[in-house]
């Protein structure tokens, strides 16, 4: 009878024990190096990870999204702005880098500014960025006008100056009569064509980019100044010796209905408002304030000493 052996414990390999530790964000996983036996002691070695603590590991690891959020936020601070002369809603909007454009300046401010968003008037305050919580200008305008203040004066004052100024820049005649713009007539009085309801070209279109200085081409008083259909925005003015200019397709109105503008004086901006293919200026002589009674406004200036 063979001698009772004592029994070895079988030899593990440490190789099947070994485990590799692998984790994200802070999870440890014990992974087997060979084989379903090293899994096994795998299984026993350590505890198993489950797929919620795996995603908790990975979303504690990623950083916080809101502070971010909230500086974004901080840069598009809204802030008022105050109209000067020469400004129109395009070129406040491109110079201040508004996104939505003139559109959204407008939609924002629209109580403010009115209906018609190419009249916008020096001293009106805009809000960019932010819809305007200003009351309606008509609300605004409905107040009594305080007494001019020592300061106010001054203003006055100043803006004469600046006017006189406009004037002196501005090529004169002898009279005192200027042309409304600097350059050009591209297209001439009495011009026939079918693009015109009476069927010829009732004034003289001046070359004028948009943005160009508009001048009264001789003292008077302000008719009209506001939106004419077709013409655009228009400003008509009635001189002393009974005759009335129109300046049509504006881009900006500096005087109100009412007003009395001096020769060679600023009174709006050319542009491209109204029934038109491009900016330019289009002027009129007239005998009465309305369509149909024009007259060679060329000739009406030239008559006047404007050189032209």
């Amino acid at each position: 009878m063979p001698a009772k052996g004592k029994h070895r414990r079988p030899k593990v390999n440490p190789i099947t024990r070994g485990l590799v530790a692998a984790g994200a964000g802070g999870a440890v996983v014990a992974l087997p190096l060979f084989g379903a036996t090293g899994a096994h002691a795998a299984e026993q070695a350590a505890p198993s990870v489950t797929s919620q603590q795996a995603v908790a590991a990975v979303a504690a690891a990623k950083p916080a999204a809101a502070p971010q959020a909230a500086k974004a936020k901080a840069k598009t601070k809204a802030k008022v702005y105050k109209v000067v002369r020469g400004d129109y809603l395009s070129k406040i909007a491109q110079e201040h880098h508004l996104a939505g454009g003139w559109q959204k300046l407008y939609k924002d401010n629209r109580q403010v500014i009115g209906d018609n968003p190419s009249l916008i008037r020096p001293g009106m305050k805009l809000t960019l960025g932010a819809k305007s919580t200003a009351k309606p200008a008509a609300q605004t305008e409905r107040k009594a006008a305080p007494k001019p203040a020592p300061k106010a004066a001054a203003k006055a004052t100043e803006t004469r100056a600046s006017r006189s100024s406009e004037r002196a820049a501005a090529p004169a005649a002898a009279s005192g009569w200027f042309a409304p713009v600097s350059g050009g007539v591209s297209t001439p009085y009495r011009m026939a064509g079918s693009m015109w309801s009476s069927g010829y070209h009732t004034g003289a279109d001046f070359i004028a980019s948009t943005g160009t200085s508009v001048r009264a081409v001789g003292p008077g008083t302000v008719v009209s100044a506001g939106w004419g259909g077709a013409y655009g925005n228009e400003i008509v003015i009635q001189h002393a010796d009974g005759s009335y200019s129109q300046y049509a397709h504006l881009s900006s109105l500096a005087v109100s209905a009412g007003e009395t503008v001096t020769g060679g004086q600023q009174i709006g901006l050319s542009g491209s408002t109204g029934n038109v293919t491009g900016p330019h200026l289009h002027f009129e002589i007239r005998t009465g304030p309305s369509y149909g009674s024009d007259v060679d406004p060329l000739a009406y200036l030239r008559s006047h000493g404007v050189s032209i």
